[in-house]
């Protein structure tokens, strides 16, 4: 929405402190905000709204406008399910202008280092509308900070038979394309453009390290977390029939026209528990995911980028060390099962056996929470550092081990624990959950870690040494942080007698 006339920009610059807050896109002038020594720009539409027919396709560019676009504020959130006991990011009615970036810089005159964020949320959803990503702290330290909403849910994820799959995925790469045209305005380098997520984000991060479409719009890549959530066509469409079959609607883009995003929203809760209740049945536990739709993506990301598909990009990947405890430190022992959990996930009727090999002492319990963390997200992350190191690739590996003193200690280095630290926030309500009141040595370890990001932005060097197949070196971030070789060697081990293709 514009606030004045063109005519108004010839007559002046909106000035704060000395910092020209207006800035001129491709699709027409934007007026942000000042942030101390940081400017930032809000809510600024990369592709067109979701109404009618664009509800499921891909996108496209967002029209132009005239006159003066207000970025002072977040645009709304892209549609999408509550998962409680987080409020509600997404209400019925919320404007369908949700395809959208926020910008933060330092120095609008720079040639800086550019930082694209993609956020975590199972593809079930998720904002960059959150004070949670504000990228001020980031941006002080030299960089330009883009956060960007993408679709998730059916929206995103989901199976439609005569529409792109992948399309929050497309969203992405039309944001990524929005920062290569635009970017340098804001003080960024387009031909330095840095991409990095956690969970989801990071599986996205993943996607579009490998994938096609990807040229010419980064060249480094930080993966926090990365989870494997990819199917085939033929799961992705089993999965949407579990969510439309009940509404009685075909899963095709005619189908689904009529269908409000809280319908589809409230038939994911059943789909979840069918899934659930025959989790070996399913690939993942969840119902939306990448799909290997040989268009996007042809193979999983660390089968490709074994070959020739990260060439040319840098990348750090890295995992915390106690992911799985946010899911299951509520559950009773003997819930922990980890022969059923095996059996679950398919894996070989050893796996238990060799867990405890590989962990003598440890009781059942928490072998399960071990097994649970590596095929979620710890072993996804050594994949992709070995497989691009294994293709001779820049590749670094960290692991993150500072246990939060909430629930007693009992989380340990939890999953998405990191998140705060990469932002330098832990005011945030999803951080104070996390955190509580700002624990001790968390601005020392904040930087540590913001230091490692923005030195890989700028130079491709985090601080650490690369990845090697034969040491397998590996940053600890914790306080103080440190270097080791091989951190989880055990569960690596099963893993690759298990996929022997990918390790």
């Amino acid at each position: 929405m514009t606030e004045e006339k063109s005519s108004a920009l010839s007559g002046f610059r909106w000035l704060y402190g000395g910092m020209d807050l207006i800035v001129r896109t491709e699709h027409g002038a934007v007026r942000g905000v000042a942030d101390g020594d940081v400017m930032a720009f809000k809510g600024i539409p990369y592709a067109a709204p979701l109404d009618g027919p664009r509800r499921f396709q891909a996108p496209v560019a967002p029209p132009r406008w005239d006159g003066l676009r207000d970025a002072s504020r977040y645009s709304a959130s892209v549609p999408q399910a509550a998962l409680p006991p987080m409020p509600a990011i997404w209400r019925p009615g919320d404007s369908t202008e949700c395809l959208t970036v926020n910008v933060w810089t330092p120095d609008r005159g720079g040639h800086l280092p550019v930082m694209v964020w993609l956020h975590g949320g199972a593809f079930l959803g998720g904002t960059a509308a959150t004070d949670g990503f504000d990228g001020s702290v980031l941006a002080r330290d030299g960089v330009v900070v883009v956060t960007v909403n993408y679709r998730v849910g059916y929206e995103g994820f989901g199976w439609v038979e005569d529409a792109p799959s992948n399309r929050g995925v497309l969203d992405q790469l039309a944001a990524l394309r929005w920062v290569r045209d635009n970017i340098i305005s804001f003080g960024g380098n387009p031909d330095n453009v840095t991409i990095f997520g956690e969970s989801a984000g990071a599986t996205s991060v993943a996607t579009l390290v490998a994938g096609s479409g990807r040229r010419g719009l980064f060249r480094r890549a930080i993966a926090q977390s990365p989870a494997a959530m990819y199917v085939d066509e033929d799961e992705a469409r089993k999965l949407g029939e579990l969510i439309t079959g009940p509404l009685g609607i075909p899963p095709t883009a005619s189908g689904l026209a009529d269908v409000p995003p809280e319908a589809l929203h409230a038939a994911q809760a059943p789909a979840m528990a069918e899934i659930s209740a025959n989790r070996a049945a399913w690939t993942n536990g969840l119902p939306y995911n990448v799909v290997l739709d040989g268009e996007v993506l042809a193979e999983l990301p660390w089968v490709a980028m074994r070959g020739s598909a990260a060439h040319g990009i840098d990348v750090i990947a890295g995992f915390n060390r106690d992911e799985a405890t946010t899911f299951t430190a509520d559950l009773p022992d003997e819930a922990l099962d980890v022969e059923e959990l095996a059996r679950s996930l398919s894996l070989p009727d050893s796996t238990a056996a060799e867990y405890r090999s590989a962990y003598p002492g440890l009781p059942d319990s928490d072998l399960h929470t071990v097994l649970l963390g590596d095929q979620l997200f710890r072993m996804p992350a050594v994949w992709m550092a070995e497989a691009v190191a294994a293709a001779r690739g820049r590749a670094f590996l960290y692991e993150f081990t500072w246990p939060t003193p909430q629930r007693g200690g009992a989380l340990g280095a939890a999953h998405g624990l990191d998140v705060p630290f990469t932002f330098g926030r832990c005011d945030d309500p999803l951080a104070v959950q996390m955190l509580g009141d700002e624990p001790a040595g968390f601005d020392e370890l904040s930087a540590e870690i913001r230091r490692s990001w923005t030195s890989f932005a700028a130079t491709g060097d985090p601080g650490w040494p690369g990845y090697r197949l034969l040491d397998r070196q590996t940053r600890i971030f914790d306080n103080p942080v440190s270097l080791v070789g091989d951190p989880i060697r055990g569960s690596r081990q099963i893993w690759e007698r298990r996929f022997p293709e990918l390790g």
